[in-house]
Parts: C-alpha cells; sequence; structure tokens
C-alpha cells in the first residue's frame, strides 16, 4: 500500500467516525449549563417552599441524572434527594415553550410557574408570555414531543 492510499484510508475511517457520532449524538435528557450543572444553580425546591427563584450553594449540592443540582439549604437539598422527581422542572429543565414547537432551549430561572404540581421554566419572560396564551396545549404538545426533541 502506498503512503497516500493509506492516508485516504484513515481519512474516511475518521469521517465516518465522525459521522456515526454525530448520528448516534442526543442532549441530555436534564437540561445542564457549565457542565453538569442543572437549573443553572438555581434551586428547584425553592420554587414550591418559597415561590420564588433561588440560587443555589455550593454547600448544598445532589448528584441526580448526571448533573449537579444546587440547593439554598441542606433541608431543600434532603426533600430533592427523597424525590427528585417531585421537583425536577418538567422537560429536563429545557424551555417548555420550545420542547412544545419541537425543539429544545435553555431557560431564564424567573420565566417559571407551576402548574398541576409541575414546574415549567421557559426561554425568557417574553417567550413564557406565549407559553401561557395556551398552557393545556402546550403541555399537551411538549408531552408529545418529549423525549424524541432530545436526538434533534
Amino acid at each position: 500500500m502506498t503512503l497516500s492510499f493509506r492516508f485516504t484510508i484513515a481519512l474516511g475511517l475518521i469521517a465516518a467516525g465522525i459521522v456515526a457520532s454525530a448520528a448516534s449524538y442526543q442532549k441530555s435528557p436534564v437540561n445542564v449549563s457549565r457542565g453538569d450543572l442543572a437549573l443553572q444553580g438555581y434551586d428547584a425546591v425553592a420554587y414550591w417552599t418559597s415561590g420564588q427563584p433561588t440560587k443555589g450553594s455550593t454547600s448544598f449540592e445532589h448528584r441526580w441524572k448526571d448533573a449537579v443540582w444546587r440547593f439554598s439549604t441542606a433541608a431543600n437539598r434532603d426533600q430533592f434527594a427523597k424525590d427528585p422527581a417531585r421537583y425536577v422542572p418538567e422537560f429536563g429543565g429545557y424551555c417548555a415553550y420550545a420542547v412544545s414547537r419541537g425543539y429544545t432551549a435553555d431557560i431564564d430561572p424567573n420565566a417559571w410557574r407551576i402548574v398541576d404540581g409541575r414546574l415549567y421554566l421557559n426561554y425568557s419572560k417574553r417567550v413564557q408570555k406565549l407559553w401561557e396564551e395556551d398552557v393545556p396545549g402546550n403541555i399537551a404538545k411538549g408531552r408529545q414531543n418529549w423525549p424524541g426533541v432530545l436526538a434533534k
């Protein structure tokens, strides 16, 4: 085999690997930022306990679903650890409006709403207003699209 033929084969194998890798890529089921930080470091439990977005602390962390969740208090961390499914945002913490439209988007922790005991987040307050135009319909569409949107 000539050197150029070997080089061509090597490039072909590398390209095939890249294509295979891209084809099998799927987003994380939990929207993470800065590596593996869920909810941009906000306390998932505080939306219920204090009724507002609250920054979590590195002193109160819990790892769940390959993500680091931060909490403002040890009590909130412990509540989450006992029953994460109760507190984790719907659609893995991706924008609820985006998921209802068939794609994922990041969130603004201040654009939130609890509906029927579930936390929904949106990209921004403006997008939240669009989502709120038809909450039941957007939730239903989001559930139809989830988790399929993670492969897009």
